[in-house]
C-alpha cells in the first residue's frame, strides 16, 4: 500500500476525546527529495520547518479548559515530516485530556513530536494572556514582484524559466502569489515566498512567472519551499541563497519553510496579516 493511503489526510476522521501520541503520522522526507535530486544524507541546505498552531486546548487539574498557541520547530535534516492533519487530530486528543502544568504538557507534546520526526523538536506554549503585543507585518522584507507586467500562461512548475543576467548582487524579494496544492486533497496552499541571494541577478519577470508555475502543482509545503531552492540553486547558481515559505493556515495550523545555504542566518518570525 502507498503511504498516501494510509493518511487520515481527505478522509472522514474521528476525533479522539483523550490523548493518543500515535495519531501523529511521520512521512519520510527522502522520497521527495529524490524527485529534486538530493541523495543522502548531506543536504545541500540548512534550516528548519516551524509551525504554529492556533487550536491548542486541554483541562487543568481542576478539568477547566486551557487554550494556548503552540510554535513547533524542527530542522530540516529530520528524517521524517508530520503529515499536517494527522498534528492535527493529536492536538485534538489534548482537548478533554488532563494535565497538571503547562510545562508537562509541552513537554509531553515535545517528546511526542521529536520520536515522529526522528530529531529534537522545540516546542513552546503561550496562553493567550500572556502572548507578545506582536504587531502583524504587511509584507515581508524586501522588494515585491508581484505588479511586474509579466504575461503567465504556465502552470506546471518550469525551472527553464529561470535565468540570470552577468550583473553581481545583493537583493531580497518576496511574492505573495505563491500557490500549490496539498498533495492528497489537491485543496489549494496559499504562501508567500522571500528570497535572499548573493550572486548573478535573477531575472525577476521570469523568476515571478517560475512562481505562478506552481499553481497547479500538488505538493506538501516543506517539499515546495525545497524545490524552490534546489531550482534557483542550480539554474541561478548563487553564492548564498535562503527561501523562506510563509503558508496561510488551514485546520488552524500554518507552516512555514526555511532553507539556507548557511547557517549564519537571522530569523525573523514575525506573523504576516494573511496568516
Amino acid at each position: 500500500m502507498d503511504i498516501i493511503d494510509q493518511l487520515a489526510l481527505g478522509k472522514q476522521s474521528t476525533y479522539r476525546s483523550s490523548y493518543d501520541p500515535h495519531l501523529l503520522f511521520p512521512m519520510a522526507r527522502q522520497k521527495q527529495r529524490e524527485e529534486i535530486h538530493i541523495v543522502g544524507s548531506q543536504l545541500p541546505f540548512c534550516g528548519f520547518d516551524r509551525w504554529t498552531h492556533y487550536e491548542v486546548s486541554w483541562l487543568n487539574r481542576q478539568g477547566k479548559p486551557i487554550v494556548a498557541i503552540a510554535e513547533i520547530a524542527y530542522p530540516c535534516d529530520s528524517t521524517n515530516i508530520v503529515e499536517s492533519k494527522s498534528m492535527k487530530l493529536y492536538f485534538n486528543s489534548l482537548n478533554n485530556t488532563v494535565f497538571q502544568s503547562i510545562d508537562a504538557l509541552t513537554h509531553t507534546i515535545r517528546e511526542d513530536i521529536s520520536r515522529a520526526v526522528n530529531a529534537e523538536a522545540a516546542v513552546n506554549l503561550t496562553t493567550l494572556d500572556k502572548m507578545p503585543n506582536t504587531v502583524l507585518i504587511n509584507a515581508l522584507e524586501g522588494e515585491c514582484i508581484d505588479d511586474l507586467d509579466v504575461t503567465c500562461s504556465i502552470y506546471k512548475v518550469a525551472p527553464a524559466l529561470l535565468s540570470t543576467s552577468n550583473e553581481y548582487v545583493e537583493e531580497t524579494l518576496f511574492s505573495n502569489l505563491l500557490k500549490a496544492n496539498c498533495l492528497v486533497t489537491h485543496q489549494p496552499d496559499w504562501g508567500s515566498v522571500q528570497i535572499r541571494y548573493k550572486g548573478k541577478k535573477i531575472d525577476r519577470k521570469n523568476l515571478l512567472k517560475y512562481i505562478v508555475s506552481y499553481r497547479d502543482h500538488n505538493e506538501f509545503h516543506e517539499q515546495c519551499i525545497e524545490r524552490i531552492y534546489m531550482d534557483i540553486f542550480t539554474h541561478c547558481s548563487p553564492k548564498e541563497l535562503i527561501v523562506d515559505g510563509r503558508y496561510t493556515r488551514r485546520g488552524g495550523i500554518d507552516i512555514n519553510p526555511f532553507r539556507s545555504s548557511t547557517d549564519l542566518y537571522v530569523y525573523d518570525n514575525r506573523r504576516l496579516s494573511r496568516q
